[in-house]
């Protein structure tokens, strides 16, 4: 008797295969924000923002929504680089968080293909502090840190670079370029003076003086002289002794 082959069985696949790994820091629980709105008020800011964030490129928020919106940002754009629009259920997590409709397209063609060869383990948003005059930013508490600024803005953005911790002057950038040659036509008019200020200098006789040098010596006719003075000054003659 011929039995069938066995049937092989397909694993389900791990929802941890489904979903892309974050190379971002994800808090543990949400962050209470001060939004009388509640739970619905806070999901709207949320919204306002990841739509603010793909529409600018470089938005400023309060530091402790920008850093909770990072989160939903850097989860869209990883479903929408590995699944692409034709997944329905990425195009549904892209209408959910960009309510202007008007966003989505610059998400699936300008983003994802801007980040599909993108280096693994760099995070595709980048968040900096910005200067604020209400509360000193090294004294950075949870009890004022939600007046705290920041900056939020997607890596490779069109706009000048901003200075951050792991930034380098680079010496072609405009106004780097600009800086320099103010440097340098500074520096050439202040020995241009130097110069000029020597020139008088030594054109104005100094008063009850008079200059040892003539015109028509020579400079061994002046060391001779120099060195025979020097020479009677430690060794008088002998007439002078007695």
């Amino acid at each position: 008797m011929v039995f069938p082959p066995p049937i092989k069985v397909q694993q389900a696949p791990k929802l941890t295969n489904l979903i892309s790994k974050l190379n971002v820091k994800v808090l543990p629980s949400p962050r209470k924000f001060q939004n009388p709105g509640g739970p619905e008020g806070r999901l709207k800011a949320m919204r306002r923002t990841v739509t603010a964030l793909v529409k600018h490129e470089r938005i400023e928020a309060r530091y402790f929504r920008a850093d909770e919106a990072r989160g939903y940002v850097e989860r869209l754009i990883s479903e929408a680089v590995r699944y692409g629009d034709l997944h329905r259920p990425t195009m549904d997590l892209a209408k959910f968080w960009i309510y202007d409709e008007a966003a989505i397209p610059k998400l699936f063609k300008v983003l994802v293909p801007r980040y599909k060869q993108w280096p693994s383990g760099l995070p595709y948003t980048r968040m900096l502090r910005a200067p604020s005059s209400i509360v000193d930013q090294t004294t950075f508490k949870v009890g004022i840190g939600h007046h705290l600024l920041a900056v939020l803005e997607l890596r490779g953005n069109p706009f000048p670079p901003l200075p951050g911790p792991f930034t380098k002057p680079h010496a072609g950038a405009i106004h780097n370029v600009l800086l320099e040659e103010a440097r340098k036509e500074y520096f050439r008019s202040q020995s241009t003076i130097e110069s000029q200020a020597e020139q008088h200098t030594q054109a104005v006789p100094i008063p009850g003086e008079e200059s040892c040098f003539q015109q028509g010596d020579t400079l061994e006719q002046l060391t001779h002289e120099l060195v025979s003075e020097s020479v009677s000054e430690i060794d008088p003659p002998e007439e002078s002794k007695k």
